[in-house]
């Protein structure tokens, strides 16, 4: 299970780097698609689809963009099988710390997210 979790955490690589730079290659290189996001904001479920999800970051400048750092951590990555793991992340984005849930699927050789459990949970 050693290389399983040395080829999720090359997959968060891109995954940090799609969310710092906002880089449509490295989105859809790690974003299966139909992979959906889900978080809960004033007692109401938020559910955003790959293609909302998608259209969201094409449209909005990047926390690169706005001269702030990457800062991101693998807080915990559980290996369910060779074809099935959890990872537990933490990274800054527009003024917050977001820690999030992302379930990834090895389909053909390659891992994808294809859910992501999201929060804000502290300022920077």
């Amino acid at each position: 299970m050693e290389s399983v979790e040395k080829e999720i955490r090359a997959a968060l690589e891109n995954y940090f780097e799609a969310m710092h730079s906002q880089d449509l290659e490295c989105f859809d290189s790690v974003f299966h698609k139909n992979v959906t996001l889900y978080s809960a904001q004033g007692n109401e479920l938020v559910l955003r689809p790959y293609a909302l999800y998608r259209d969201q970051v094409v449209n909005r400048q990047s926390p690169k963009e706005l001269g702030n750092p990457r800062a991101d951590e693998v807080l915990m990555i559980d290996v369910i099988s060779e074809s099935m793991a959890l990872a537990k992340v933490q990274l800054q984005m527009f003024g917050g710390i977001m820690q999030d849930y992302l379930n990834f699927v090895k389909i053909d050789g390659h891992w994808w997210i294809i859910a992501k459990l999201y929060e804000k949970v502290g300022e920077y």
